[in-house]
C-alpha cells in the first residue's frame, strides 16, 4: 500500500468489521468536493433503526451512512437534513434536499445505501445524480515532526497526496 493513500472500503467489508463506532469520509470524485469528513457507519439492525433519532442536529462535516437502505423515514426526527442515495458502485442514484421531520421517502430500488448529511451539504458539494463517490475509512494520522530532515517523511504527513495519487479511489468500482 502506498503511504498516504487510504484504501476504499466496500459495504461488505464494513459489515464484517468489529461492532464499534466506525467512521468514513465521503468524497465526490466527479465534482472534486467533500460531502462529509466524519460519517458514522450504521450497518447493524439496531444502528440502522436508530440512525439520527434522538439527535438535535448534525455537526457540519458529519453524517450517517445507512447500509443497506434504499429509503428512509424521519418519524421522530427533530431537524431537517439532506439525503444521498448510492448504488453498489458508489454512484449517486438519488438526492433529496432539506428533508423535514415526520416524512417518508420513496424507495429508489437501485440504491444500496443512503447518506444522511447536514442540511445544504448537497448544495455545497454540488452533488447530483450520476456523480461518483469515494467512501473511505476515516483514520486519524499521527503528526509528523516538522523538523524532520527527510523531505519524503515530511511530505507524507502533510496529507497533500491523499487524493492526488493515481491509486486513490480506484477500488470503488
Amino acid at each position: 500500500m502506498i503511504k498516504g493513500v487510504r484504501r476504499s472500503v466496500s459495504s461488505e467489508e464494513l459489515h464484517f468489521m468489529p461492532p464499534k463506532n466506525r467512521h468514513v469520509f465521503v468524497y465526490n470524485k466527479t465534482k472534486e468536493t467533500f460531502l462529509a469528513f466524519r460519517v458514522t457507519v450504521a450497518d447493524s439492525i439496531v444502528s440502522r433503526l436508530v440512525g439520527l433519532l434522538g439527535k438535535r442536529s448534525l455537526k457540519p462535516d458529519s453524517g450517517v451512512w445507512i447500509v443497506p437502505a434504499n429509503a428512509i423515514h424521519t418519524i421522530g426526527m427533530l431537524f431537517t437534513f439532506d439525503l444521498v442515495l448510492i448504488d453498489k458502485d458508489f454512484k449517486v442514484v438519488g438526492v433529496r434536499e432539506l428533508i423535514r421531520p415526520f416524512r417518508m421517502t420513496r424507495p429508489i430500488f437501485r440504491a444500496e445505501s443512503v447518506l444522511e448529511l447536514p442540511a445544504h451539504a448537497i448544495f455545497r458539494s454540488r452533488t447530483e445524480v450520476g456523480d461518483q463517490l469515494v467512501i473511505e475509512r476515516y483514520e486519524a494520522k499521527e503528526p509528523v515532526p516538522r523538523d524532520s530532515a527527510d523531505p519524503a517523511v515530511a511530505a507524507q504527513g502533510s496529507g497533500d497526496n491523499l487524493l492526488h495519487s493515481s491509486h486513490a479511489g480506484t477500488s470503488v468500482n
